[in-house]
């Protein structure tokens, strides 16, 4: 085993894990496995079954006594906790509520509780969803982050390693506001209506009501955009709308570039970024089933209603990652909006075929074909826009795409974003028309399952009456029979929850995990063995924060396609991959303790013991 890291010895701090895999079933033992006795397979089977449930107990109290703090986490560790990080460095006193964090892991807990009845799993998850209460901002919501030192200290991180982070611009300004963004607030929200939901325990109760009285609050209401959410809330006056231009420009930089955030402060426009219209919907459905809470029905409807407007005319029926939120510069409210700045104003691929599928899911939730009678339209603006052979063939970035991020309204011509200098003070970010030498954190390429959706579509249309009626039958927004509600899923952390999860009788299967895979998370040579976590390579590190970056101009194309800039930046990006530029060299990805893999893991040894 490789030695832990510290501060001292590693000065490059980790960002994200990959999941560890299950390691592959051992090869059979030949004649003689074969002719085992029944009997002996059946005490092997409950001597593996007992050594992983107690293996399980060790980790996940050694997540909630040792790696949490104060039973709230963030996203990887070294393995003396020395240094802890969420999507940036992070302090030790901070939480990251944006999954993978805290929500992730009490999700986690609360499941192994369900496949387990033992009260370890509960108790530790109770922890985690008393942390998030006191993360909770007094409107109701959650930010990103929090931290549990206080306000000083966390607007002490935001002024230096958050201000710092070239491409992380939720991070580079504190607005005291909640944010919809990332599923933090739902999978937050959610952990603390599943812990209410379990005991009625009236700890949870206020942060629950707290919770759906911001999510109603924050809903737009009349107009084009009734029922949408913005990407933060309550408003902040002082929220950035327009990030620097400098004024000295690269000499290669074309005079003909576009620079972003065209419509000013985009965290008060309609967004469908990361389905926060998705979430938000799902939260309040699982309300009305274990609440019983019919009066959420409407704001459900309502926000169901403006994803099916914001959807734009034929030929191009697409949806940007933004809409206006109300009338601007002569466009009408529901227009595609321009949001961060490397976000143009346009049609987004991804986010299109995200809303796609939550139409295919209001279809099964209602029944109503209404939800339908566009998407034939959205399937023709796919055809329209792929990328082209010479494109993918001129940008490795846009190998395994088939279609641009981003689309011109008006042209349909794809867009593609670059930036230019080495860091947030004496760099931005523009976009254009040409495809090479994009960025590398944010793809300029989408894969769209076309095929897939048409599939869907067709087998969705071919539903007769009868079979639209059961599902009508089994949905939330039915009234359900004698009273009776709909349970919450058993299980959250196996696979993101989607709409139609929420049907009655929906099949939520758990993974199919072998004797064999089960031991070698639990002892084989990448699992717990001697240790009570998981060690595991993060795929992310971050330079430790320096002082601001220069605002000397810089005419290298070093950091246009990479994850960071120079050593002020302190933005995430793989180690093995630096820009090529002194003193950055390769170097290996570090071992640590992350909360992904820490999920991910319990989520298979969970399908084992289930």
């Amino acid at each position: 085993m490789k030695k832990p890291l510290s501060r001292r010895t590693f000065q490059q701090f980790a960002v994200t894990a990959p999941l560890l895999a299950a390691a592959p079933a051992a090869l059979g033992a030949g004649t003689a496995a074969a002719a085992t006795s029944t009997r002996t397979g059946a005490d092997s089977r409950t001597g593996t079954h007992a050594r992983t449930v107690a293996a399980m107990r060790r980790a996940a109290a050694f997540m909630d006594g040792t790696v949490s703090y104060r039973g709230a986490y963030v996203w990887n560790y070294l393995p003396d906790l020395s240094v802890t990080w969420g999507e940036m460095e992070a302090k030790r006193t901070m939480c990251w509520v944006q999954p993978p964090g805290t929500p992730s892991v009490g999700h986690s807990m609360l499941d192994a509780y369900h496949a387990t009845g033992d009260e370890v799993f509960h108790r530790a998850a109770v922890r985690t969803g008393l942390a998030l209460a006191e993360a909770q901002l007094p409107v109701g919501g959650w930010n990103y982050i929090h931290d549990f030192a206080g306000e000083e200290s966390l607007r002490d991180w935001y002024d230096t390693i958050g201000a710092n982070g070239w491409r992380l611009e939720e991070f580079q300004h504190y607005y005291g506001n909640a944010t919809f963004d990332d599923a933090g607030t739902s999978a937050a929200a959610q952990l603390i209506l599943r812990l209410y939901v379990e005991r009625r325990d009236p700890r949870f109760k206020k942060p629950l009501d707290r919770a759906i009285s911001f999510i109603l609050g924050a809903q737009f209401s009349g107009g084009t955009v009734d029922g949408g959410w913005p990407q933060r809330y309550p408003a902040f006056s002082g929220a950035v709308s327009r990030m620097p231009w400098p004024e000295d420009r690269p000499s290669w930089l074309p005079k003909d570039v576009q620079h972003g955030m065209a419509d000013g402060d985009y965290t008060q426009q309609v967004t469908f970024n990361d389905d926060v219209l998705g979430e938000n919907i799902k939260f309040l459905l699982m309300c009305v089933s274990a609440l019983g809470r019919r009066d959420l029905i409407g704001p459900v409807t309502r926000a169901m209603g403006c994803l099916r407007r914001m959807q734009q005319p034929a030929p191009a029926a697409g949806w940007g990652l933004q809409h206006l939120s109300r009338a601007k510069g002569g466009r009408p409210a529901g227009a595609p909006a321009g949001a961060r700045s490397y976000e143009p104003r346009a049609l987004a691929t991804h986010t299109t075929q995200t809303n796609v599928l939550q139409l295919f899911h209001y279809f099964r939730l209602t029944g109503d074909h209404a939800y339908l009678a566009r998407v034939p339209e959205a399937l023709a603006w796919f055809e329209s826009c792929k990328l082209t052979d010479r494109q993918k063939a001129e940008n490795p970035l846009l190998a395994s795409s088939t279609h641009p991020t981003f689309v011109e309204l008006g042209t349909n011509r794809p867009m593609f974003t670059h930036r230019f200098g080495s860091n947030i003070r004496n760099g931005a970010y523009f976009y254009d028309y040409d495809h090479k030498n994009t960025l590398s954190h944010y793809s300029s390429g989408r894969a769209v399952d076309l095929d897939g959706l048409r599939e869907t579509y067709e087998e969705l249309t071919a539903l007769t009456p009868a079979q639209v009626a059961d599902l009508r039958a089994r949905s939330p927004l039915a009234r359900p029979a004698h009273g009776q509600q709909i349970p919450l899923p058993r299980y959250f952390s196996i696979r993101d929850l989607q709409l139609s999860d929420l049907l009655r009788d929906a099949p939520l299967p758990l993974p199919e995990v072998t004797d064999a895979q089960a031991e070698a998370l639990v002892s084989g040579p990448t699992g717990l063995g001697d240790k009570d976590y998981w060690l595991t390579p993060i795929d992310a590190v971050t330079n430790p924060y320096q002082g601001p970056g220069s605002t000397k101009p810089y005419d290298g194309m070093a950091y246009m396609s990479k994850n960071v800039g120079d050593l002020r930046d302190t933005s995430p990006y793989n180690p093995q991959d630096p820009p090529l530029e002194p003193p950055y060299k390769p170097t290996d990805h570090p071992m640590g303790i992350s909360s992904s893999a820490y999920v991910a893991n319990m989520a298979k040894l969970i399908g084992y013991v289930g």
